[in-house]
């Protein structure tokens, strides 16, 4: 059954996260940066629509969740519609607001490092295993319950540490939503 609530909160989540993330890199803010803004807005979401949804806000987190049996499939196109829709409305919002300044800079928000070009295929590997890492913590903390009132805390930081490690490399993604919002426009 279709639940609006889960909808809009999984479109408002991941467009936060897609348009703060997305616009910290724009201005060559620093890897930092762009780790915090990921990270951070993750775990505030995680804290103002984890009652609702869950704060999946990554397609990839729904799909691990819907391997582990947490949700079921049918839950998971709802998610995934709802995440996909939020990450191409907030990259229009963006470009919108970035091309009145400079048209050209919001092709910065692109997820790409300096292997994804040259090595695709060990980007895919490293986005595969940082990927891993993030929805592990999530079944992890979240999902279990072992993570208490910190588990939003858990996925953020893992979130920003896996966009330290991986950013240059492959633009640490991490999230199809992430990648797709953007390359759309």
């Amino acid at each position: 059954m279709f639940n609006y609530k889960v909808f809009v909160a999984e479109l408002i989540g991941t467009f936060a996260l897609v348009f703060v993330g997305a616009a910290a890199g724009l201005y060559n803010s620093g890897l930092l940066a762009i780790a915090l803004a990921h990270g951070l807005t993750w775990a505030v979401f995680a804290y103002a629509f984890g009652h609702i949804s869950g704060t999946h806000i990554n397609p990839a987190v729904t799909f691990g969740l819907a391997l582990n049996g947490t949700v079921k499939w049918i839950e998971a196109l709802v998610y995934w519609v709802a995440q996909f829709a939020g990450a191409v409305l907030a990259a229009f919002a963006l470009n919108a607001v970035v091309s009145l300044v400079n048209a050209e800079a919001f092709s910065a928000a692109q997820t790409t490092g300096v292997l994804t070009e040259q090595f695709p295929y060990y980007a895919l590997a490293i986005e595969a295993l940082l990927t891993f890492f993030l929805v592990n913590t999530v079944l992890h903390t979240a999902v279990s319950g072992k993570g208490g009132p910190l588990a939003g805390w858990a996925m953020g930081t893992t979130l920003a540490i896996a966009i330290l490690a991986g950013g240059p490399l492959t633009g640490a993604s991490l999230n199809p939503a992430r990648t797709f919002g953007p390359a759309v426009v």
